[in-house]
């Protein structure tokens, strides 16, 4: 290959002094500065720096250890709802959509428009359909027979009306 080659490739190829790790164990320091790289990216050509974790969390009464709740994040007026899990004997409660009404109206306090989250359909889609959330399409997965649904809400509405009460 001639230099000019190289020239032509320049920015297709990488550094020789760049390397990759393949891992399924980052550290959390790793998994923050590509976080926060893609944010500065996102606020530079946006202006807007609006990206912060969501979580409510649920605590043992005796022990104080979380036991349940939902985790996810807010950026560029998007609420992403990345986990929600509840114990089986809290299930059934009204504990859930507890949980999911205050996600939502901190969600809507933050100035998101829309919600997005996915499930798998022997999770929870009924759920969140009951609550208004819709389906945008679906990712079969394993196992054979199982899909992966993503899921949208539009949070304009007010909160009474988004997420009845039973």
């Amino acid at each position: 290959m001639t230099s000019s080659d190289n020239a032509a490739r320049g920015s297709h190829q990488p550094e020789s002094r760049t390397g990759f790790v393949l891992t399924d164990a980052p550290a959390p320091a790793d998994i923050a500065a590509i976080s926060d790289a893609l944010d500065r990216f996102n606020v530079e050509h946006t202006g807007i720096a609006d990206r912060r974790p969501l979580a409510v969390l649920v605590r043992d009464p005796a022990t104080r250890q979380v036991v349940g709740g939902l985790t996810g994040r807010t950026s560029l007026g998007l609420f992403f709802l990345d986990l929600f899990y509840l114990p089986p004997r809290l299930r059934g409660s009204r504990l859930g959509t507890q949980i999911l009404r205050k996600a939502e109206d901190e969600a809507r306090a933050r100035g998101c428009r829309t919600a997005v989250l996915y499930t798998i359909t022997f999770q929870a889609p009924g759920f969140y359909q009951k609550y208004g959330w819709k389906r945008l399409g679906e990712v079969p997965c394993d196992p054979p027979g199982t899909s992966r649904v993503f899921m949208t809400k539009d949070l304009t509405a007010p909160s009474g009306e988004s997420v009845r009460s039973r």
